[in-house]
């Protein structure tokens, strides 16, 4: 008698109970079937496992990933090491002013570095160019210190923005996109409110259940909503700077219990989980 092809031969995987020998379950199946359940079930355990980490907070527990603190002291290093930068070119334009007047020379002034006369070209060029880019940067800034513009400026992704603590403390209920759109916050009455991220005040507002609302508008399509204050510090229309205070918080109301912020934030139309970017 011929033997099966192996290819071919079928394999059947029974579950059955110890004493009785009844049969429970009973899968048959091919070589060529248990090859693919197997690569199907490697190919399912990647992807889940790749959705786990990309899609949930879990991400911040894998060691070298930047999470919202870390962007934040990213930036504030970089605002540092600029102002560094600053100081070193204004030594260095002291120095060679220092260096021209014991010469006998004409010191360096500022307007020809604006103006980019001739003359100002015996400063090395890297000095020329750095203390115009300087003086470019601080004259953008004062224009646009209290300006919020409708127009996208090359915005950042939600999770490239580095977000300011609203309020310290500690969440209480978390956020449900159907039936609790928000965080709550628990923090002692009279704790101060801040501005998550620079934007302007679009709202405000006051009732006995929830007590002074307020919301900026940010640019990228991203809104915060501040609820359960006792008192605001903010109207209609003010800029405001991310840590900039924004009002105190109020004891609880009718329909809160606990002292805490209402908070939320709302990306292009959507409600979004201020927990994935903001620590508390």
């Amino acid at each position: 008698m011929d033997k099966p092809d192996k290819k071919s031969r079928n394999f059947r995987l029974i579950l059955e109970e110890a004493a009785s020998h009844e049969r429970i379950f009973s899968l048959r199946f091919s070589q060529p079937q248990l090859v693919v359940g197997l690569i199907s079930a490697v190919v399912l355990v990647v992807v889940g496992m790749f959705c786990l980490i990309a899609y949930t907070p879990i991400r911040s527990f894998i060691p070298g990933y930047p999470d919202t603190r870390t962007r934040r002291e990213a930036v504030q290093t970089a605002l540092r090491i600029d102002s560094l930068q600053t100081r070193i070119l204004q030594w260095e334009l002291y120095t060679e002013n220092l260096r021209r007047v014991v010469a006998g020379e004409d010191p360096i002034r500022l307007d020809t570095l604006i103006l980019g006369s001739p003359g100002s070209r015996n400063v090395s060029d890297a000095l020329y160019l750095a203390i115009r880019d300087s003086l470019l940067r601080a004259d953008v800034s004062r224009q646009e210190q209290f300006v919020v513009s409708d127009q996208p400026r090359g915005t950042l992704p939600i999770d490239a923005l580095s977000f300011y603590t609203p309020v310290k403390g500690v969440i209480s209920q978390g956020f449900n996109l159907t039936l609790h759109p928000w965080v709550d916050v628990t923090a002692p009455a009279g704790s101060t409110v801040m501005a998550v991220l620079d934007g302007k005040v679009v709202y405000t507002d006051w009732n006995p259940d929830t007590g002074y609302s307020l919301i900026i508008q940010h640019e990228g399509d991203l809104l915060s909503v501040y609820k359960n204050n006792q008192k605001l510090l903010h109207g209609d229309g003010d800029a405001v700077k991310a840590g900039t205070p924004l009002g105190v918080l109020a004891s609880s109301t009718s329909l809160t219990k606990g002292d805490h912020l209402h908070f939320e934030l709302w990306y292009k139309g959507k409600a979004v989980d201020p927990a994935l970017y903001i620590k508390f």
